[in-house]
């Protein structure tokens, strides 16, 4: 059985509503100029077929799923902590590219390359508690 949630109905998030998915998706390609990754690591990241990704680059996202949901949500939540870690935006962004003595010497993106919703999830995990997450 769940637990109820009893917090106060304002702290409860929704679903992540399509207008909020596209902000999001638009946020994450700034991100990911600043990050400097390639289309390639870009589509594994979100997801999606190379070709998806760049028409959506060029032309805004289409239908974005509820695991893309979830997939732009961890990025935006590793930008923001990272932003919280570190006070210079470039050494933020640098971060994702640096190795990682907690991924056993592999960078955050190289973690995150595996494809999978959960490599984006323990990268954030880790940040969070870096981060001491509230």
């Amino acid at each position: 059985m769940l637990p109820i949630d009893t917090r106060p109905s304002e702290f409860v998030a929704g679903p992540i509503t399509d207008e909020e998915a596209a902000a999001l998706f638009r946020a994450t390609l700034n991100l990911f100029r600043h990050w400097e990754i390639t289309d390639e690591q870009a589509a594994i990241l979100l997801d999606l077929p190379v070709r998806t990704y760049r028409r959506w680059k060029a032309e805004g996202p289409g239908r974005i799923t509820r695991d893309g949901k979830a997939r732009l949500s961890n990025i935006i939540g590793i930008h923001k902590a990272l932003r919280i870690v570190f006070r210079e935006p470039q050494r933020a962004y640098a971060w994702i590219k640096a190795p990682n003595a907690a991924f056993a010497g592999h960078t955050a993106l190289e973690i995150m390359l595996g494809g999978e919703l959960t490599d984006l999830m323990r990268v954030r995990r880790y940040l969070d508690a870096e981060r001491g997450a509230w």
